[in-house]
């Protein structure tokens, strides 16, 4: 299961404009679990020149998109939160960190921990997530463009 939550990540991300923009990398993936890095640069950086908070938002929601679609179940968020806790600066890489803490049904809760990349945290995301149903993507054991 992992090569294939491995190959629904990188779909994922070979599907957005966002992630590829943002230069985002996946690290590793596997059933309920993701963790991707990202290298703050000065366009997302706020007027203090610290990491925008939208862009430490999007890193975690991003990481949760592929953990919780990771079982090639179509799943959207439905609820979602972060609490900032310390500053990131330009060059530094932000590795976003998305676990399954549980599933009932069609929804499951997800703990995202951003940090750098020498551990120092930097955010804690919850979020809720809802199953919409059909695959990510067709075939598990289609190839993907890693570009």
């Amino acid at each position: 299961m992992t090569d294939n939550a491995r190959r629904i990540a990188d779909a994922m991300l070979s599907r957005e404009g966002t992630g590829p923009a943002w230069g985002i990398t996946i690290l590793e993936a596997r059933e309920g679990y993701a963790r991707i890095s990202m290298r703050l640069r000065p366009d997302m950086l706020n007027g203090h020149g610290m990491a925008h908070g939208g862009m430490i938002f999007a890193l975690a929601d991003t990481a949760f998109a592929y953990a919780c679609n990771s079982r090639n179940v179509a799943t959207v968020a439905a609820h979602a939160s972060i609490a900032f806790l310390a500053p990131a600066r330009e060059g530094e890489v932000l590795v976003a960190e998305a676990r399954e803490a549980a599933m009932a049904g069609r929804s499951g809760v997800y703990q995202v921990s951003v940090t750098t990349q020498d551990g120092r945290t930097i955010a804690e995301f919850q979020g809720l997530s809802r199953t919409i149903g059909g695959p990510v993507i067709k075939d598990t054991n289609e190839e993907v463009d890693h570009g």
